[in-house]
């Protein structure tokens, strides 16, 4: 399934985003539907939304499509990234200013607040915004004005506020890097977008699409992907996202011998990660792992992990039963008893592995 978004209304943006991906979305894998889903009930509304996850996910193309779906979509969307501007610079930009309110500024302008007014304000990469305009903005969605730098008449705005980020706005509330109450404004609705190898089943459908965009563009008649680079494609691990996908696809259109994309043409990145800090999860690499495991379904499966989890909280507790068995909330003897069963200890008192150097871990006394 392909949405089109070319309608929505994109001038005066601050950066180019007529590229590729602002054309379609894609929603064939399961992950993809139940978002769409989301959006289709959010969108008709004029609610906040906080859409967070990696870069190159599409949160931009999903903030359009909430624009597409409201009805604000006749009037302006606005897209600005808060990362972009110096600290000295970021109130003018999104709430004005008047002339002679600074150096350098000659004439009154406008900031972004109110240029969309009627319509939707896209704040990307909100988590970047210096605290002190964190309480400046705060305070412009809970009065729905604005004070132009250097002025001190309010401007009444109409604007539908969705912000998004690539950081863990929940860590950064307990760290003390964003506001707590400004989060709470913010995320009157949500949407969790996966990274790309979160929902493989779109990764055929973006490789389509990108091959048929960049194949009109350089002139190439039905440029096609042969199995093998298909398989390529859906196993790879993307920590580009789509944006990489893109790159890889238009690269390989670039150096393919009779239009036929083949393994050696795809230029896949090597790198390992997992995502930032909105979209890492140790649980769910963790998962990932099991799962891998589970296709193996090798005897004593249950034991093989337990075995593994008992290792791995010992080594990391430098090999100390008491602060292993406070690590994991179990008694002392069965941490005990479990590293006699998998092998670590003997049943008397010396160790099997040797010990560490570094320093224990500091863990609550129990």
């Amino acid at each position: 399934m392909s949405l089109s978004i070319s309608s929505v209304s994109d001038t005066s943006l601050p950066t180019p985003s007529h590229d590729m991906r602002a054309r379609a979305l894609f929603f064939e894998d399961p992950k993809s539907k139940l978002i769409l889903e989301r959006v289709q009930l959010i969108g008709p509304s004029s609610a906040n939304v906080l859409i967070t996850g990696e870069t190159g996910t599409g949160k931009e193309l999903i903030a359009r499509h909430l624009h597409a779906l409201s009805q604000r979509s006749k009037n302006p969307f606005l897209a600005v990234n808060c990362g972009a501007f110096s600290e000295t610079l970021v109130e003018s930009e999104l709430f004005g200013h008047e002339r002679g309110s600074f150096t350098g500024a000659n004439v009154a302008r406008a900031g972004w607040f109110e240029a969309a007014c009627g319509g939707t304000l896209f704040l990307d990469e909100i988590g970047d915004l210096p605290l002190p305009m964190q309480v400046k903005l705060l305070r412009v969605l809970q009065e729905r004005q604005v004070v132009r730098l250097g002025s001190r008449t309010a401007v009444p705005i109409d604007v539908r506020v969705i912000a998004a980020t690539n950081v863990n706005l929940e860590e950064a509330v307990a760290a003390g890097r964003f506001r707590e109450d400004l989060y709470y404004r913010l995320q009157v609705a949500t949407l969790q977008v996966p990274p790309l190898r979160e929902r493989r089943g779109d990764i055929y459908a973006l490789a389509q699409h990108f091959l048929r965009t960049y194949g009109e563009r350089l002139g190439l008649q039905e440029p096609a992907l042969t199995d093998e680079a298909v398989g390529l494609l859906v196993n790879h691990s993307w920590p580009g996202n789509i944006r990489e996908l893109e790159n890889v696809i238009h690269h390989a259109l670039l150096v393919c011998r009779e239009n036929l994309v083949r393994p050696e043409d795809l230029r896949l990145s090597s790198l390992n990660k997992r995502g930032n800090a909105a979209g890492s999860d140790p649980k769910c690499e963790l998962r990932d792992a099991l799962l891998a495991l589970f296709e193996k379904e090798g005897p004593n499966l249950y034991e093989t992990i337990e075995a593994v989890v008992m290792k791995a909280a010992y080594e990391f507790c430098d090999h100390n039963q008491l602060q292993t068995a406070r690590l994991l909330g179990i008694s002392r003897n069965i941490v005990r008893a479990r590293l006699i069963q998998c092998g670590v200890l003997t049943s008397g008192t010396g160790a099997v592995l040797g010990t560490s150097t570094r320093p224990a871990p500091a863990l609550p006394s129990s």
